[in-house]
């Protein structure tokens, strides 16, 4: 029986990440089956042409398959047979183009299988995943538990502003700048594989869009001119007293990349990051889901040798060095993730969120708080608050898109140490917005919330963007609360010269501005951030939709021309509402969406 367990993971991993290479980002559902990513610039995703379709097999011929596959493998269990027969699988369902369904299949092998071998999931529970629980049952992600201390509960303090005139804190947010080492002006934005705007995705024609000068808006990554110009505009618009940095480096040619390509990209933008924001700034970073190659893959600490991630964590620790103290890079090497003392009073926790990822296949084979990180989590902030510091929690991946588990008991740490963590701070999505945490007991009292940046990458049809923070500052008695934040976008139409192309061929500006999108306070007449406020404004997003339509239009960096309406409001505004995995799959029962839907609700980022 390990050739069936074996041969339907293959076919099921890979068939996953090949849906990873397809899948947009996050999106909403609309009615009549439409999604909300198709709508992120008004142009419908099969312009893409991304050959991608999964969600058109239904659940019998799903079985079928990998019936058919298991029996043509069971006396070929070797990684050869298997790879060739995914392979053939991925290029006759049509997942993928065949060149990407060859490249992706031959350099996931080796890792896939090794864990896949370690794992005990049978053919019946692959559909269950993919096509959801109507389909099939999978329970390998089973429930665990962290253990909290046990004392009580500090009394709960409502949050008040700071008296006018207090100091702040000005902090830059940079997350998921996806630079692609082979972006090129003027080639086909729109094509065949997962990622156009490159030199393999050949020259525009008359009848279609080339690559623009600063980026595009496709499903295209950003040229290396584009961070530095990015780069050079940060180190004028400081002072900044840190940065918060949440990882994704590379670009999204997920099938064909190295580790050495991996590391390139790694030490080139840290030290680009580090030569314009000079050395007298402090930057935290966190490690994102495409830092390591294959991507999503990272192995617990149990995994040793050359499929460790110490090839990528160790190099991590080098050019992070300077930024981070020496037990910072100690847990940095061990499991990606430490924490740090940002100044008196306040804490920094950098966690690795790849170790809460369904797209982790690692963590098939055990998922119970990988590498220990949740527990450590809870021994840092019980420490926090026996000091009475305060601590502020970066990461790439939200908290609200985790395995149901991880997403359950990092809900209820939160709500624990309500008093104590003051700011969450999280990317991933490539939008504009956030996740609401409240009371375990009545799940009305908002706690907390989670912020959600926009990338600075364009991935797919957005502006260039980055967020500053304005937190309670350096001064005794602080609450360190975000107190407002803004977005800088940098606009891709006059950025390129698109504005005004009458005298021919587009110019693009030599250097352009990143422009202030909107202020939080401002756009939405918030008179503080705290969670009380941003749940306040949940609400006014039922009663007053322009309101909401503004947040729509914002959440996609100003680059977005079809409103958002019924379904699609009604589910987005559950998303806000779900900083927990468990409450965000209620969004389709809540509003009578298909499972079709909600499935779309939860995908995340691959």
């Amino acid at each position: 029986m390990p050739s069936v367990r074996l041969s339907a993971l293959s076919v099921f991993t890979v068939i996953s990440l090949v849906w990873c290479l397809a899948a947009p980002g996050t999106s909403y559902p609309l009615q009549d089956e439409t999604d909300i990513a198709d709508l992120r610039a008004g142009n419908p995703m099969h312009n893409f042409q991304v050959r991608f379709s999964w969600h058109n097999i239904s659940c019998p011929l799903c079985k079928a398959l990998f019936t058919i596959v298991d029996v043509a493998l069971l006396s070929d269990t070797n990684m050869e047979h298997v790879a060739r027969a995914v392979g053939e699988a991925c290029i006759r369902l049509h997942l993928a183009e065949e060149k990407v369904c060859r490249e992706i299949t031959e350099l996931f092998r080796d890792d896939f299988i090794r864990a896949l071998q370690e794992s005990v999931l049978w053919p019946s529970e692959a559909c269950g995943v993919l096509l959801g629980p109507s389909c099939g049952h999978f329970d390998i992600y089973a429930p665990w538990n962290v253990t909290l201390p046990k004392v009580p509960k500090p009394p709960v303090v409502p949050p008040r502003p700071p008296k006018p005139g207090s100091p702040q804190s000005r902090v830059l947010f940079l997350t998921d700048i996806h630079w692609d080492a082979q972006y090129a002006e003027g080639s086909a934005a729109d094509c065949k594989e997962p990622l156009c705007c490159r030199n393999e995705s050949g020259r525009a024609s008359w009848k279609s869009r080339g690559a623009g000068y600063w980026g595009t808006y496709s499903k295209c990554d950003l040229p290396l001119r584009t961070v530095e110009n990015l780069l050079q505009k940060l180190a004028k618009a400081g002072p900044w007293d840190w940065v918060y940095w949440t990882g994704d480096i590379p670009a999204h040619n997920v099938w064909s990349q190295t580790r050495a390509q991996q590391l390139n990209e790694l030490t080139t933008i840290s030290k680009l990051v580090r030569k314009h924001l000079g050395p007298q700034v402090t930057v935290y970073p966190a490690v994102g889901n495409h830092e390591s190659t294959p991507v999503n893959s990272f192995p617990p600490p149990f995994v040793h040798g050359n499929r460790s991630s110490h090839w990528l964590y160790d190099t991590m620790a080098e050019e992070w060095a300077p930024w981070l103290p020496a037990e910072a890079l100690e847990t940095l090497r061990r499991g990606g993730f430490y924490t740090a003392q940002v100044q008196s009073g306040l804490r920094v926790v950098s966690l690795n969120m790849n170790f809460c990822a369904r797209e982790n296949f690692w963590l098939m084979v055990n998922s119970t708080d990988p590498a220990g990180q949740l527990q450590w989590l809870v021994h840092i902030l019980q420490e926090a608050e026996n000091k009475g510091e305060k601590v502020h929690i970066i990461g790439h991946i939200p908290p609200g898109l985790c395995l149901s588990s991880w997403s359950w008991n990092y809900y209820h740490i939160v709500n624990r140490y309500e008093s104590t963590i003051t700011g969450q701070f999280f990317g991933h999505t490539h939008l504009d917005e956030f996740q609401m945490f409240y009371d375990e007991e009545t799940m009305s009292r908002p706690v907390g919330v989670a912020y959600i940046a926009p990338s600075v990458t364009t991935y797919i049809n957005l502006n260039p963007g980055y967020r500053v923070y304005y937190v309670d500052g350096n001064y005794s008695g602080s609450s360190r609360l975000v107190l407002d934040h803004e977005t800088f976008i940098l606009n891709l139409t006059l950025a390129n010269g698109y504005e005004d192309v009458s005298g021919g061929l587009p110019k693009p500006l030599p250097d352009p501005a990143w422009t202030l999108l909107y202020r939080a306070s401002q756009a939405y007449g918030l008179s503080t951030l705290f969670p009380s406020n941003w749940d306040s404004l949940i609400q006014v997003f039922y009663k007053e939709d322009q309101v909401f339509q503004d947040f729509w239009y914002f959440r996609h960096k100003g680059h977005v021309s079809e409103p958002c309406k019924e379904v699609c409001k009604s589910t987005l505004i559950c998303f806000l509402h779900s900083g927990r995995y468990d409450l965000l799959q209620q969004c389709d029962l809540l509003y009578q969406a298909k499972g079709q839907r909600a499935r779309s609700v939860r995908k995340t980022l691959c």
